[in-house]
């Protein structure tokens, strides 16, 4: 429930963060608005590496698993075969 959480809040920063670059670029066009809008956009890319390294690590651990339309196509594709005894 935590990863879920804290992917949810970090995809919510990343939404502000475009908003805000967004409206830098679209309301002020002066040059100190500009470096207003690489920081937001700066930011955007570092929640976005941070969420995906969250996501890997929780992968990885066992944390999450996937459970959507691929998983069940990759299980499909590999069924358990029976072992027979010579």
């Amino acid at each position: 429930m935590l990863i879920k959480t804290l992917t949810i809040v970090a995809f919510l920063a990343i939404v502000i963060s475009l908003g805000s670059a967004l409206f830098h670029i679209v309301k002020h066009k002066e040059d100190s608005d500009s470096a207003k809008t690489a920081k937001a956009l700066t930011m955007r890319i570092g929640l976005s590496l941070a969420l995906f390294i969250l996501l890997f690590i929780a992968y990885a651990s066992g944390m999450i698993q996937p459970h959507g339309i691929a998983a069940r196509i990759h299980a499909n594709q590999n069924p358990p075969t029976a072992t027979s005894t010579p």
